[in-house]
């Protein structure tokens, strides 16, 4: 009996189930790939990112290190001068305040970046939602040109409105990607980002006068400014002796009292900087408050419109109008707690002391 011998066909397909396997295998990696590039962040995971692995923050980790080897090294040698000692010492201030100084000022930046990206994609929903309502809005214009109850001009007034909210809806969708990129560029990532909705912004629960308490101590332009204050005075001391030229006495109190005018002009304008930023974060609460209660009056005209479109007494139109009127509320409401958050970073960065319950 002859052997069977496989038909042509057959040969082919076994052949081929090789090539299909790595195919399905290569379009199941790339799609796996294309879903990991995705990634789910909070604010409160964006800014905890920053700061661990942000490049401005480990740079200035770094140089904290390197002045407290400079410090140390300055201490433990003999032959050290008084001058040489107090500018290690002021170096290695100078580095610990700059680090707490740079985390307020990454958080404050992520702040704006995460909120400039999650506002344009509630802007996108909302625009979507306006060009919906301005569509149907035209076609009942045109219904009305035809029966003879609506003129030319009320339809050219209908799609000059429907073009202006489609051209922003266009551009919402175009500024998305690119607030986003900018966001994730900040974090070190890259991919698309899926942003989750910010959280309920914190009271602000510190009065002004404690925030004006140790503000001196707290802000690198004033320490800054000290530090000159106090090389110039050790100058002076260093000069007032009897075998120092009196020129040189001379000039080194002229440049302690520009330093002191100097230090005087950085702490007032800490000052006005705090003041400015406290009574910005105060407003920015306010507003939390009458745009969340416009949301509420909003809902309940919806609500209200519903009912009317139950008992006959109001259009499908209608309540398309009030749904987007509480979108826009909601998204009204919405800016008003980002730009809480943005104003209580900011009083941070001014005060030098974490408002915002996200520098940990």
């Amino acid at each position: 009996m002859k052997p069977k011998t496989m038909k042509p066909s057959i040969l082919k397909s076994s052949a081929l189930l090789p090539v299909a396997l790595l195919t399905l295998a290569l379009v199941t990696s790339a799609q796996a790939a294309t879903v990991q590039t995705q990634t789910t962040l909070d604010l409160p995971a964006a800014v905890a990112r920053a700061l661990s692995s942000g490049p401005d923050l480990s740079t200035s980790r770094a140089n904290l290190q390197k002045a407290q080897a400079n410090a140390a090294s300055v201490a433990a040698d003999p032959t050290s001068l008084v001058t040489g000692k107090l500018s290690a010492q002021q170096g290695l201030a100078s580095a610990l305040l700059n680090v707490q100084a740079t985390r307020l000022s990454v958080t404050n930046t992520v702040v704006s970046g995460y909120i400039s990206a999650y506002e344009t994609a509630l802007k996108v929903n909302l625009n979507a939602a306006q060009v919906t309502l301005n569509t149907r809005q035209l076609q009942i214009t045109q219904a009305k040109a035809k029966a003879g109850t609506a003129t030319s001009l009320d339809v050219t007034k209908a799609q000059n409105t429907l073009n202006s909210n489609a051209q922003e809806l266009a551009d919402a969708r175009a500024q998305g990607p690119i607030l986003e990129a900018q966001l994730a560029k900040t974090l070190g990532l890259s991919g698309d980002l899926k942003l989750a909705a910010l959280p309920k912004a914190p009271a602000l629960a510190v009065s002004l006068a404690a925030l004006q308490t140790g503000l001196e101590s707290r802000l690198a332009s004033v320490q800054q400014a000290a530090q000159a204050v106090e090389a110039a005075q050790q100058q002076v001391d260093l000069s007032n002796n009897d075998y120092t030229p009196a020129r040189t006495l001379q000039d080194a109190r002229t440049a302690l009292a520009n330093a002191q005018r100097t230090l005087q002009d950085a702490q007032k304008s800490a000052q006005n900087s705090l003041k400015d930023a406290y009574r910005s974060a105060q407003n920015a609460a306010q507003q939390v408050g009458i745009s969340g209660s416009a949301l509420s009056a909003n809902q309940t005209t919806l609500a209200q419109t519903q009912a009317r479109l139950k008992a006959g007494t109001a259009a499908a139109v209608d309540v398309q109008s009030a749904q987007v009127n509480v979108q826009q509320a909601q998204l009204t409401f919405s800016q008003a707690q980002d730009s809480l958050w943005k104003a209580l970073a900011s009083l941070s960065a001014s005060s030098g002391q974490d408002l915002t319950g996200l520098v940990k």
